[in-house]
């Protein structure tokens, strides 16, 4: 078996192995190129597992930014089309490709690397945890009165095909100050790739502006027998956010308002004048992390609690074993190794997803799979994030 890089030159045997590998069909893409899922790949950064002259396997990496903790923009490479063909599964290709494209992402300088995990048995064995967390709400519409009273004359609708401009600018100022979002380069709205609302799909879009004209929210929605589905509410204003639900509650020929992503800890359930008019369901694991270079990722994400700790991290899939002193003043981290004794001993895929403080460590403690030597109260108080992390970008 031959694991290498590819290159524009690969573009089709890449679609036709991952498509096969995932059991569907690829679509066409439009006169420019774009409106297909696939059309922001950019073919320097794949691998092909190659066997007698075959592809076999694929995996592809794009260039993203991640917002960590302290509104903190960091580089991370987003994996994704990582497939077998069904006749080579359980023979090493997947970990031959996973470790070829780790060594690959360290050599070309990258510390993070994301992925959305398909099936949440894989991934951890490389050294990805699951991060950030996110769920669906529905709310009947025969229920949704709120507290108080919330206006939305601020709102207009428009197609999906007038907004794209302005969805991309919102969307972008979010992004940058909430933990866990990734960036979506102008590339990817120009070309309609990935899921709506970024691919072309029939959407309108209900935006916001504030008291000067400017959109400082957006949501994006489809209705259908009822059922009004929002792909995504965008905005860092809780107030903003109440406005456009109360706008797609109010919707005519509507029954009920599904909310296709919620963070965790959103206050929308609080907002409703019957706390049980809104229940969640489909709580699921969304952005996993994988640390290439534990000091450089530790010492980029911004901190809010001041204090020292000691990191034992195992890498047992790259093979590596290394003790940390990570010590934090003034919002800022030094990470160095040492020989003291540890206050964590955990696996890097642990680390993954305690970093961007959508997880405790004291959460992974109490499931054991990090082991405290002491108390574990200074490793929650240091890890935390101003708020939960989010991301509903889909790669």
């Amino acid at each position: 078996m031959q694991i290498r890089s590819t290159t524009a030159q690969d573009l089709d045997v890449f679609l036709r192995t991952v498509h096969t590998a995932f059991g569907r069909f690829p679509e066409t893409p439009d006169a420019h190129g774009g409106g297909v899922w696939w059309s922001a790949f950019e073919m320097d950064r794949g691998v092909i597992a190659e066997t007698a002259g075959r592809a076999v396997g694929t995996a592809i990496s794009y260039p993203f930014e991640l917002t960590l903790p302290g509104s903190v923009l960091a580089p991370a490479a987003g994996i994704t089309s990582v497939g077998v063909l069904p006749t080579h599964r359980r023979q090493g290709v997947l970990t031959a490709m996973m470790r070829y494209q780790l060594g690959a992402l360290r050599d070309s300088g990258e510390f993070l690397s994301v992925l959305l995990a398909t099936e949440g048995g894989i991934y951890g064995r490389f050294g990805y945890g699951p991060a950030t967390y996110t769920r669906r709400m529905t709310v009947q519409r025969a229920q949704s009165a709120f507290r108080t009273q919330v206006h939305w004359s601020a709102i207009e609708v428009l197609p999906r095909s007038e907004a794209t401009e302005i969805m991309g600018e919102v969307y972008d100022r979010y992004r940058r100050t909430q933990p866990g979002a990734l960036s979506r380069p102008h590339r990817w709205w120009a070309l309609g790739a990935g899921m709506p609302p970024v691919a072309p799909a029939p959407r309108y879009v209900a935006v916001h502006r504030d008291a000067h004209g400017v959109p400082d929210g957006y949501t994006t929605y489809v209705l259908d027998n009822g059922t009004l589905t929002i792909d995504e509410v965008i905005t860092a204003d809780d107030a903003v956010f109440a406005a456009l639900a109360r706008f797609a509650l109010d919707h005519d020929l509507v029954t009920e308002v599904v909310f296709k992503h919620v963070p965790t800890d959103h206050p929308l359930r609080w907002v409703l004048a019957d706390f049980d008019a809104g229940p969640t369901s489909g709580e699921m694991d969304w952005l996993w992390v994988r640390l290439l270079d534990v000091p450089r990722a530790l010492t980029a994400r911004g901190w809010l609690t001041d204090g020292e700790i000691v990191l034992d991290v195992d890498d047992p899939f790259l093979g590596e074993h290394h003790r940390y002193l990570l010590t934090v003043e003034g919002g800022m981290a030094e990470c160095v190794e040492t020989t003291r004794d540890p206050d964590l001993s955990l696996d890097v895929r642990d680390l993954g997803s305690v970093y961007l403080g959508g997880t405790t460590p004291s959460t992974l403690v109490r499931a054991g799979h990090v082991k405290a030597h002491g108390s574990v109260v200074k490793a929650d108080a240091l890890f935390r994030a101003e708020r939960p992390p989010h991301c509903l970008h889909w790669f």
